[in-house]
Formats: C-alpha cells, sequence, structure tokens
C-alpha cells in the first residue's frame, strides 16, 4: 500500500455569516496554496490553522449576522487562544469599538478601540486601487513595493488609532495607512489579529503576495 505523504497545506476556514464574498476569498486562498473551508460551523472554525472573516454591506448588518452565526464567539476564543485571524473590509471594520452609519451607532466586536465612520472625501464610495503607507518591519506586505496598489470599495473607515500598548513587553501594532480625501487605517497587524480595509483576493498579484505572507504565519 503506498503512503501518502502528509500536506503541508494550511488548513484556513472561510467564515461564512452571509455578508461576504467568500468565493472569491475561497479562490484567492487556494490560488496561493491554502486548503480552504466555507463554512459556519463553530468547531470547524475554531480548529483551523487560519480563520479569514469577510464582509461586505453595512455595519450593523454584519455583526447580526457575525452573531447569528455566532462568529462573535469564535473570533473572541480564537485570539483568547492566540490562533490567527483575518478580516476584510467590513470584516475589519467590525473588529473595532463601534460604527456609526447614517447616524445610528453599532456595538462591534471590540478586539479595537475606535469607531468606524462616514469618509470626508469629495468622491465617496472610495472604489478603485490605491497605494498604502506599510510601516518598517511588516509582514503582511514584506515583499510588496511602495507603490503597489490594492483595491478598496467602501464609504466608512477608522480615521483614528486609538489602542495604547503600555506594556514594553508586548510588540505594538503595526497600522498601514491609505488616503482617500483624508488618512485612515488601511491595514492592521496585531500578534494573531490582522486586517485590511481592501481587499486582497481583488488585488492581483500584490493581494496575492499579502495573503501568502499571512499563511506563512499560520
Amino acid at each position: 500500500m503506498e503512503l501518502t505523504a502528509p500536506s503541508s497545506r494550511k488548513k484556513v476556514v472561510v467564515l461564512d455569516y452571509g455578508f461576504g464574498n467568500v468565493r472569491s476569498a475561497e479562490r484567492a486562498l487556494a490560488h496561493v496554496g491554502a486548503d480552504v473551508e466555507i463554512t459556519r460551523d463553530f468547531d470547524r472554525a475554531m480548529n483551523a490553522e487560519g480563520l479569514l472573516v469577510p464582509g461586505v454591506g453595512a455595519f450593523a448588518a454584519c455583526m447580526r449576522g457575525l452573531k447569528e452565526a455566532r462568529g462573535d464567539w469564535i473570533v473572541g476564543r480564537r485570539l483568547a487562544g492566540g490562533r490567527p485571524v483575518m478580516g476584510i473590509c467590513v470584516g475589519m471594520q467590525v473588529l473595532f469599538g463601534r460604527g456609526i452609519e447614517h447616524g445610528v451607532e453599532t456595538e462591534g466586536l471590540d478586539e479595537w478601540p475606535g469607531t468606524v465612520g462616514p469618509l470626508k472625501a469629495d468622491i465617496v464610495p472610495h472604489m478603485g486601487w490605491n497605494t498604502v503607507e506599510a510601516p518598517e518591519g511588516s509582514h503582511l506586505f514584506a515583499g510588496l513595493p511602495a507603490d503597489a496598489r490594492y483595491y478598496f470599495v467602501h464609504s466608512y473607515a477608522v480615521h483614528d488609532w486609538e489602542l495604547e500598548i503600555g506594556n514594553p513587553h508586548l510588540a505594538a501594532p503595526k497600522v498601514t495607512w491609505a488616503t482617500h480625501g483624508e488618512p485612515f487605517v488601511a491595514a492592521v497587524e496585531n500578534g494573531p489579529l490582522w486586517a485590511t480595509q481592501f481587499h486582497p483576493e481583488k488585488s492581483g498579484d500584490a493581494g496575492a503576495q499579502l495573503l501568502t505572507n499571512w499563511i506563512e504565519t499560520l
């Protein structure tokens, strides 16, 4: 009987809670070598090496969908155990303390303090390709040129980074910025929790390299 060597492909779950481009994310992750499953199953999401939380639409609707799928518990428990989670677009926004849309405030997952609010720009939504300003030592943007462009589609963003690290033994989060009318948070690397406001799955070769960088940390 011929034995098959164990696969070295990382198991990644794309959380299916009704608000995200799950098929696009699945294809992009598979393209860069991950073993991908789309599911809302609690145990599968908990046990995967990486969890990707997509998000499209309104902050409040995404939060309702997450809670109905127990996504708030899944994200919280994974992070408590140091297990990697990555959020994309509104999947990043819900990681903050609150979102304000049309004057309505909705509580987020509060993994990071901060408020998601409307972009103040001449043209909204911010739709299309844009560069970012990644911090020195970023793992997420490793191997990518400073002029690489990423695909954004959003009308809301986080404009101020509020998390302060008072413990000198903890690594400070790495925050990446972009500008559309005003500066906003484009990506964050914070221990096991990474996130991007843009869509790496729609960002061509640059997005593929970024997803590869994440998978290599799993």
